[in-house]
């Protein structure tokens, strides 16, 4: 199947376009910059930012299925501007808008990797404007069903893993605090509260399995475990074989920001994902030792 990986030179986007590339698929990367990592510059690439007014649905025509892992979130956008504004834009308008070209183009199927707070905690859609560009994406996206053109979310929650070459500053942060390499020394804690947390491994397999037989017009909330952020740091300290216990603390972490944190530090954002998919489960630890393997192993 002749695909595009719109965000394919990212982590989710990149680990997805090389798991669909063993599984056969015709793999192009799409993105607003070449890729980085060796595996990924192997891959037919398209410069594409889907946030541009301008594009055409020529330029999507001949491929098949489109998987999407864009949209902005804190990393994209500009700080000092109207925060709200810029993710009504890029995430509730441009999505779709998008998806509605990749339609109009003849692709067949299409999934977009969204996020899984405005179905595991949609309390947040009206008081959180990022939560609410998500939403409104997954709803724009699914609207486009039918008339031959599959439209499918697949939402997700933390996610953890790596593309070999490709360096995540977020990991390299938290591997450094594991092995106490940071400049100030901070102690072993995870904020209060949790979430739910899943591997690129288990993410990718849901993607393809929700471009081959994917529901059409469903929004699938995926995940794994549930753990407190304390367990997840302790993974990290683990994996580099710190003898060191990670402790809850209510206070804010400099690594897991309460910014970061959307239903807010002290609470547990737990759930039952589905698995309908059939994508591994249990995954998280095994992605740790895996990220911890390729950056050096242990201290």
């Amino acid at each position: 199947m002749k695909t595009l990986v719109v965000g394919g030179t990212g982590l989710l986007g990149g680990h997805a376009a090389l798991y669909l590339q063993e599984q056969g698929f015709d793999v192009t990367l799409a993105s607003r910059r070449p890729a980085e990592a060796p595996a990924l510059r192997a891959l037919p690439f398209m410069e594409l930012d889907y946030t541009r007014t301008d594009l055409s649905a020529q330029q999507l025509e001949g491929y098949e299925a489109l998987l999407f892992c864009a949209g902005n979130d804190i990393r994209h956008v500009d700080t000092t501007g109207d925060l709200a504004a810029q993710w009504r834009e890029n995430n509730s308008v441009a999505i779709p808008r998008f998806f509605a070209l990749a339609k109009a183009a003849g692709v067949r199927r299409a999934v977009m990797l969204g996020s899984f707070y405005p179905q595991m905690a949609p309390e947040l859609i009206e008081r959180n404007p990022y939560v609410r560009s998500r939403h409104e994406s997954c709803e724009g996206v699914r609207a486009l069903n039918g008339d031959g053109f599959a439209a499918i979310s697949v939402n997700a929650p933390f996610m953890v893993g790596h593309v070999p070459g490709l360096q995540v500053p977020m990991f390299d942060a938290y591997l450094a605090y594991a092995r106490g390499q940071l400049l100030e020394e901070l102690p072993a804690f995870g904020p209060a509260g949790g979430t739910n947390f899943m591997s690129l491994q288990s993410l990718s397999e849901a993607l393809c399995q929700a471009l081959v037989r994917g529901e059409p017009g469903k929004a699938y909330l995926v995940g794994d475990e549930n753990l407190s952020f304390a367990e997840y740091f302790q993974l990290f300290f683990d994996a580099v074989g710190s003898e060191r216990q990670v402790e809850a603390l209510d206070r804010e972490h400099p690594l897991m920001p309460d910014s970061a944190i959307y239903t807010g530090r002290g609470n547990h954002a737990r759930y039952e994902p589905d698995d309908s998919l059939g994508y591994c489960r249990g995954d998280v630890r095994r992605a740790v030792q895996a990220l911890v393997a390729q950056q050096g192993g242990t201290a």
